[in-house]
């Protein structure tokens, strides 16, 4: 009975990898993604083309499962396994004595929360920085940077309903599936650990050096880490979140950022 849940729920999990790994125009370990149909230098990036940059990108997210092909499958392949495997283990692993722990659960909660509301910020005091210094990279990435947490919120809510899943708190932790008790308060997936990946994605992506990346992606696992000890996540709900905001991050800076 539980290895039924995770293989009736692999549908609209590749759906939502794919979305991404399609979407993807960056290196060439990952798979490619058709060219935008307008070139990013005739299609700038600022505040007023990000509506119409926002609806490109859901139309891209939503369409791309249908480009899948057996040279850009492995992605969501290996997702759906990691993603099967940690939910079958999900039950015992948040219903361990170590991690029932008041104290623990609050403090980590804390710090989640603060951690994410440093990558929300991030991209808007990076806009405010690059618009009073004239710099043109850094506006595009507090732009880009808040279109990707748009584009990951909009997923994560979509696969929150249609997971209906349990939080830990309920149920002994048994992370029931498509329970709609659950109403808009759905576990699957993270939305902290989306929101900070897709921030991070498109910070790290923009600014590429070796420090930038371990500092904004060290961060983002904080987040991650932080949402099972306070027991408001399940590992699987965090890996998913964490893979596809990663994804969506990536996504918009390769769309429409402009050409080197």
């Amino acid at each position: 009975m539980l290895l039924n849940k995770p293989i009736r729920f692999a549908v609209p999990l590749v759906l939502a990898f794919t979305i991404c790994v399609h979407a993807q125009k960056s290196a060439s370990s990952l798979p490619n993604a058709p060219a935008p149909s307008i070139r990013s230098e005739d299609d700038p990036v600022t505040l007023r083309n990000t509506p119409r940059h926002f609806f490109q990108d859901q139309e891209a997210i939503w369409t791309s499962p249908a480009r899948i092909r057996e040279s850009n499958a492995i992605g969501p392949v290996v997702l759906v396994l990691a993603t099967t495997v940690l939910i079958t283990t999900d039950h015992q692993v948040m219903s361990s004595s170590k991690l029932i722990d008041p104290s623990l659960n609050s403090d980590a909660s804390t710090a989640s929360n603060g951690l994410l509301g440093g990558f929300v910020a991030a991209p808007a005091i990076i806009y405010g920085l690059g618009y009073l210094h004239h710099d043109e990279h850094a506006t595009e990435t507090g732009i880009l940077g808040g279109e990707a947490m748009v584009d990951s919120l909009v997923v994560d809510e979509v696969m929150k309903l249609v997971s209906l899943r349990e939080r830990p708190t309920l149920d002994n932790a048994r992370g029931k599936f498509f329970q709609t008790s659950v109403g808009a308060n759905s576990s699957f997936p993270s939305t902290h650990t989306m929101i900070a990946w897709s921030s991070a994605a498109a910070i790290a992506t923009e600014y590429n050096g070796p420090l930038t990346q371990i500092i904004a992606y060290g961060l983002a696992t904080g987040v991650s880490v932080t949402r099972v000890l306070a027991r408001q996540h399940f590992p699987s709900d965090v890996l998913v979140g964490s893979a596809v905001g990663w994804m969506i991050g990536r996504y918009v800076v390769h769309r429409h950022r402009r050409a080197d």
